[in-house]
């Protein structure tokens, strides 16, 4: 059974739905209201307050702990300065990946990491030989999400201007009425935001002040659905969703690699070994079987095809998570889309697919399954750039 996270008194108050999941054995909000577009249209126009304590929490520390992770994890992580964060995939011995989430660097002996899944076994395991000690804290840190065009400008308000200038993908320790967070900037929206990390005592306040500081700005507390549109729109993989931990994975076609999953760029190859490094080198030099790619499916075809039915054409308030088929031109299945939303800023209808190399060149035509009146028939979807949301402010 779920349990409550340390915000869960200033959640359940206000949602008004009484709709939560099972986040990784947290209670989490699925919505506030009964549905979900007044929070998603916060997290694009002003700003969303999320509870994200679910996501798991390492602590790495020692005088190897630089080299300990630079091992485990595809991306160099001597590379980081103190006070960076980074994006990163960690993958088996066969370059299959198991998990992505960020690594912070508080100096050479100190960092954390977060994480979609439990993977503390994995790190022991892989801690053989390295003067390093991993304690997990996901119980005793809570975590809350600020993310919207205003959000600096709350947050601000919070803590006294002292986050004015942190930069994308950084961290500062602030004061917030009185007791110590940590401030990274990072986020799941695609969207300029803010996560702040307390002790859990200090939890009920921090979501207080918070909300307090946002009330001029339009703050409004926001849950996993408009979060999952966002995320969407963002161009954001997803453990569970878009791609299976290779743990998980009964057969080989299951798993994926970074390069299939769109996170190449994360993978430093030239650096000594770490795991996965040999499977991932012969990839890059024959190149992936298949890739992550963003889909953009035609709304004419698809309004006509309801269209002859007789009926209006069925989109999914929430971003929707079984897959779909996707065709060649020829009728042929190349690969699945994952997930996939309308989004209501771009007014355009998205999703994330897997599809063979050969079919992943921006620009390439597909064919996308629809099912209407129960019979399955396809509309036209083109291969187009991610992140379909880009804002500047993301990064200013």
């Amino acid at each position: 059974m779920p349990i409550e996270s340390p915000f869960h008194p200033q959640t359940a108050k206000r949602c008004k739905s009484l709709r939560w999941k099972d986040w990784s054995g947290y209670y989490a909000v699925c919505a506030y209201d009964t549905y979900a577009e007044r929070e998603y249209f916060a997290l694009r126009h002003s700003a969303g307050l999320m509870d994200v304590t679910p996501l798991y929490k390492y602590d790495v520390c020692g005088a190897d702990a630089e080299d300990f992770l630079t091992h485990v994890m595809a991306r160099d992580i001597r590379k980081l300065a103190d006070g960076q964060v980074s994006y990163c995939c960690w993958c088996d011995e066969a370059g299959k990946l198991l998990d992505d989430g960020t690594v912070w660097r508080f100096s050479k002996d100190r960092f954390r990491v977060t994480a979609a899944e439990p993977c503390l076994a994995w790190f022991f395991e892989n801690a053989h030989g390295f003067e390093v000690s991993l304690s997990d804290v996901t119980d005793r840190i809570a975590t809350a999400s600020l993310q919207g065009p205003t959000s600096r400008d709350i947050l601000k308000q919070a803590c006294g201007g002292k986050i004015e200038g942190l930069r994308f993908f950084r961290m500062t320790p602030v004061s917030i009425d009185g007791f110590e967070a940590i401030v990274t900037r990072t986020g799941y929206t695609g969207d300029l935001g803010f996560e702040i990390w307390v002790d859990n005592e200090h939890a009920p306040r921090l979501w207080d002040v918070l909300s307090e500081a946002g009330k001029p700005y339009g703050l409004l507390p926001t849950g996993l659905d408009a979060l999952d549109v966002a995320r969407v729109e963002a161009g954001f993989i997803m453990n569970g969703v878009d791609y299976y931990s290779a743990n998980h994975c009964l057969i080989e076609s299951r798993k994926s690699t970074p390069y299939e999953s769109g996170l190449g760029w994360t993978v430093h190859l030239d650096r000594e070994p770490f795991i996965g490094q040999s499977a991932l080198r012969a990839e890059k030099y024959r190149g992936p079987d298949r890739r992550f790619v963003g889909l953009e499916i035609d709304w004419d075809e698809f309004e006509a095809l309801f269209a002859k039915h007789r009926l209006p054409p069925e989109v999914c308030s929430a971003a929707w998570r079984d897959p779909k088929p996707i065709y060649n031109l020829k009728g042929q299945h190349v690969g699945h889309a994952t997930s996939g939303a309308w989004s209501p800023t771009l007014k355009k209808n998205l999703a994330l697919a897997t599809v063979q190399a050969s079919h992943a060149k921006i620009g390439a035509e597909l064919r996308f399954e629809v099912t209407v009146e129960y019979v399955r028939h396809t509309v036209k979807a083109v291969v187009v750039k991610k992140p379909f949301f880009d804002p500047e402010r993301k990064r200013a």
